[in-house]
C-alpha cells in the first residue's frame, strides 16, 4: 500500500467537518487500567504524546506466560521475537525495528525508572510476573523528548500496583510441568501505602533440557501526596533464574524431532540475577510548580553457556558469555501551569554505567565441555559509559480544538573503556546531539481527532570495543539519527468503539546494526522505515468486547555506501516480517463465566541483509480462555494455548562461518493448556 495515498485520503477525509469540542490526545487503551490514583508531578505520555497504547491489568493478571514481554503480543503492531533459550527467551519491538539484538530500539522502563542493559537489550522486564503489573504503556514514534539512549523507535512503559488494599494470589498448573504462584499485597491506611509482591514459576519446558526456574521479589513503600506538597517513596526488586538451553536447531533435525535438544547442547544454560532500587519524589512547589525526581539503581549479572552451531569444527560457536552490568541514574522534571492554555516541562537525566563482560570459546567436544579451559578468550573487558540529557516541551492550546506540543532534547555521552593487553580506549566523540520534535492534534468533533508527530531520535553504538570506543586505529563515527513523521487519525466509528488509523515513516542516517555480544558490526547506511497501522477496539451491546489491528510495515537500506561488491542497496533490513496482526473477542455468557479467543499473525522475514537466505518466521496463532467466578474473592480459569497446534519457529542465520552459513530454528510449543485458581481478598 502506498503511503502516500493513505495519507491524501485521511486528509480528505477528515479535514471537511467543523471542528469542535476540546482537544483530547490519540491514546487507545484495552481493557481496565487499575492504578490506583496518585497525583504525579509530571505530564504523562497520554497528555503530551499521540501515538499511545495502553494495556489494562484485567488482560494482563491472569495470563500464563513464561515472561512478562510475552504480554505485549496482545497490542497492536508489536512483533514477538521469541528465541525461547531458556533465560535468553526474546523481547519485543515495533515500527520495523527488529528484536534480534543487532539495534535494540526500544526504550525500556518499569514504573518510569530505564531498565534497558547496555546493549539496549530488555531483560529487566524479566522481573515482572503478570500479577504485579497495573499497565503497559506503549509509545511509538520519535516525538516523546523524556526519553533519549535507546528511544529510537519509542518506548514500553511497565506500571506496577501502587497503593491500594488488596491480597491477590494466583496458582496456575499447566502443560510441560509449569507451576507459577504468584502472591500481591497492598495496604494503604494514614498516607502510607506499601506494596508487596513475590512470585516463582518452574517447568520441564517444550523440549528437552529446557528446565526453568525463577523467583521474583518486589517491594514499594510511599508516604504522602502530591496535595499535602510531597509524596516520597522507595521501590525494590531482586530476581533469580535458572534454566536450561535447548540449543538451536537446523532445519533436518527441526523436521526430525521438533522437541528434542541435540546433545552438542547437553550443557548449555543461563544462571541469571538482577536486582533494582528506585527512590521517588514528587513535590508541590507552587500550585502552578510541580516537581519530580527518580534516583535508581540496576544491577544484571548473567552467565551464560551456549553452542550456536552443528559445525564440528572450531571453537566460535562455543562460548561462554558473562555479564556483570551496574547502573546508576537519575530523572528529574518541572512542570509548569504558566497559563490556563499553556503547560511547560523541563527535564534532566543522567546515567552511569560500569559494566564488565567476559566472552570464551571453547574447542569442539559433543557436549561442549565448559569445564575445560577455554580455547581462547575473546573479551575480558570493563567499560563505562555516562549519558547527560535534558529535554523542554510544551503544551499550547490556543482553541479548545487545536494542541500543539513542541518540544527539544539533547543528549551527550562519554565513557572509558579497558581491554585485554592494557588495550584503552575512550567512547567515540559523538557531541551535542539535537533532537527536535513536534506533535499536533486537531479536534475535528467531540470523539474524532487528527493528529501528526514529527521528531528526530539516534542510535549510538554499544558494547566495550572498536567502534563503540576510540581504541587505536579507530575511526571517528557519527551517531546515527532517525527523523519520523507520522499522520493518523483516532475517532469512534460506533457506540462504545474507539479507533485508529496512522501512517508513519522513519529515515535514518549511518545506521549500524551491531551486536555486542558476537562481536558484529554492519554498518547498514542510509534506511527508511514506513508502515500503515490500523486499530479498533468496541464494546458490543453488554457482552462482547472486541478488538483487531493490522500493522503493514517495512525496513529497506537506501544506501550504504559498501560499494558495488558488498553493496546492501535496496535491501530490506533483516528480520521485518511486513504485517503484523491481533485479533480479540472476549464474551460474557453469565455474571459468572467469561470466555474469551485471541489471535495474532505475522509474516516471513528475511533472515539476513543480504536477502539470499530466505524468508522465515511466519505464524498465524490463536489462544482461548475461559474463566468462571465462583464468588467475588475466588475464581477459576482455564486457558489454551496455540489451541490449533499450529508448528512454527523462530528462525535466525547462523553465519559464523560463512562457507556452511545456514538457518537455524527455534520451535514455538505446541497445543498447550493451562488451569488457575485466583484469589481476591
Amino acid at each position: 500500500m502506498k503511503i502516500h495515498v493513505l495519507a491524501a485520503a485521511i486528509t480528505a477525509v477528515v479535514c471537511t467537518p467543523d471542528a469542535h469540542a476540546q482537544s483530547a490526545g490519540s491514546a487507545l487503551t484495552l481493557g481496565k487500567v487499575d492504578v490506583h490514583q496518585h497525583g504525579e508531578a509530571q505530564l504523562t505520555a497520554h497528555q503530551v504524546l499521540t501515538s499511545v497504547d495502553v494495556l489494562g491489568a484485567d488482560q494482563i493478571e491472569d495470563k500464563n506466560v513464561q515472561h512478562s514481554w510475552e504480554l505485549l503480543g496482545q497490542m497492536p503492531g508489536i512483533q514477538l521475537t521469541e528465541t525461547r533459550q531458556g533465560a535468553e527467551s526474546g523481547k519485543v519491538s515495533f515500527r520495523a525495528f527488529n528484536g534480534e539484538g543487532y539495534l535494540n530500539a526500544i526504550k525500556t522502563l518499569i514504573d518510569g525508572v530505564p531498565s534497558n542493559v547496555n546493549s539496549g537489550n530488555q531483560r529487566f522486564i524479566d522481573m515482572l510476573f503478570p500479577l504485579e503489573i497495573s499497565y503497559i504503556e506503549v509509545v511509538r514514534g520519535t516525538n516523546d523528548p523524556r526519553y533519549g539512549l535507546h528511544n529510537i523507535g519509542g518506548n514500553v512503559n511497565f506500571g506496577t500496583r501502587q497503593g491500594g488494599n488488596y491480597t491477590d494470589g494466583r496458582l496456575s498448573y499447566g502443560s510441560y510441568n509449569t507451576r507459577d504462584a504468584q502472591l500481591a499485597v497492598g495496604r494503604e491506611s494514614n498516607g502510607f501505602a506499601q506494596n508487596y509482591f513475590i512470585g516463582t514459576q518452574a517447568s520441564d519446558g517444550y523440549r528437552d533440557h529446557d528446565t526453568s526456574q525463577k523467583y521474583s521479589l518486589g517491594g514499594k513503600w510511599f508516604y504522602g501526596s502530591l496535595d499535602e506538597g510531597m509524596r516520597i517513596g522507595l521501590t525494590a526488586r531482586a530476581y533469580r533464574h535458572e534454566a536450561d538451553e535447548p540449543g538451536f536447531m537446523t532445519a533436518e533435525e527441526l523436521k526430525a524431532d521438533r522437541r528434542s535438544s541435540q546433545r552438542r547442547n547437553a550443557n548449555d544454560g543461563d544462571d541469571r540475577d538482577m536486582r533494582t532500587l528506585g527512590v521517588h519524589v514528587d513535590l508541590k512547589l507552587a500550585d502552578d510548580l510541580l516537581a519530580s525526581t527518580k534516583l535508581y539503581y540496576n544491577r544484571y549479572e548473567d552467565d551464560r553457556k551456549v553452542t550456536f552451531s552443528d559445525l564440528p569444527t572450531g571453537n566460535a560457536p562455543r562460548q561462554r558469555r558473562v555479564w556483570n552490568e551496574t547502573q546508576v541514574g537519575m530523572l528529574s522534571t518541572l512542570t509548569w501551569q504558566a497559563r490556563s492554555n499553556l503547560t511547560v516541562e523541563g527535564g534532566i537525566n543522567y546515567e552511569h554505567q560500569d559494566n564488565a563482560y567476559l566472552r570464551q570459546r571453547f574447542n569442539y567436544s559433543e557436549s561442549t565441555d565448559f569445564d575445560a579451559p577455554p580455547a581462547r578468550v575473546q573479551s575480558d573487558d570493563r567499560h563505562t559509559l555516562d549519558n547527560w540529557g535534558a529535554y523542554v516541551q510544551a503544551i499550547y492550546q490556543p482553541t479548545d480544538a487545536l494542541k500543539i506540543v513542541p518540544a527539544f532534547r539533547v543528549d551527550r555521552f562519554d565513557g572509558n573503556t579497558r581491554l585485554p593487553g592494557g588495550i584503552t580506549g575512550e567512547l567515540q566523540r559523538y557531541g551535542t546531539i539535537n533532537q527536535p520534535k513536534l506533535s499536533v492534534v486537531y479536534a475535528l468533533s467531540a470523539d474524532t481527532n487528527l493528529y501528526a508527530n514529527w521528531g528526530r531520535t539516534f542510535q549510538v553504538l554499544t558494547g566495550p570495543t572498536a567502534p563503540a570506543y576510540l581504541t587505536p586505529g579507530q575511526a571517528a563515527v557519527e551517531p546515527s539519527t532517525n527523523t519520523g513523521m507520522e499522520l493518523g487519525l483516532k475517532f469512534s466509528p460506533f457506540a462504545r468503539s474507539q479507533a485508529r488509523v496512522a501512517v508513519w515513516q522513519q529515515d535514518a542516517e549511518n545506521e549500524t546494526s551491531n551486536m555486542p555480544a558476537t562481536g558484529t558490526t554492519i554498518t547498514l547506511g542510509k534506511t527508511k522505515r514506513r508502515g500503515v497501522d490500523a486499530q479498533i477496539s468496541a464494546q458490543i451491546a453488554d457482552a462482547w468486547t472486541v478488538w483487531a489491528s493490522h500493522a503493514y510495515q517495512e525496513a529497506k537500506i537506501t544506501r550504504d555506501g559498501r560499494g558495488p561488491a558488498l553493496s546492501l542497496q535496496g535491501r530490506e533490513v533483516a528480520a521485518v516480517p511486513r504485517h503484523i496482526s491481533t485479533l480479540g473477542i472476549d464474551y460474557q455468557a453469565t455474571e459468572a463465566l467469561q470466555l474469551g479467543m485471541q489471535g495474532r499473525a505475522q509474516g516471513d522475514y528475511y533472515l539476513e541483509e543480504r536477502n539470499v537466505a530466505g524468508k522465515f518466521g511466519g505464524f498465524a496463532v490463536l489462544d482461548l480462555s475461559a474463566r468462571y467466578d465462583i464468588n467475588p474473592r475466588w475464581s477459576v480459569d482455564l486457558q489454551v494455548k496455540n489451541a490449533t497446534g499450529r508448528a512454527y519457529a523462530y528462525a535466525w542465520y547462523d553465519s559464523f562461518f560463512w562457507e556452511q552459513a545456514q538457518p537455524m530454528f527455534s520451535p514455538a510449543a505446541g497445543r498447550s493448556v493451562f488451569v488457575g485458581l485466583n484469589m481476591k481478598l
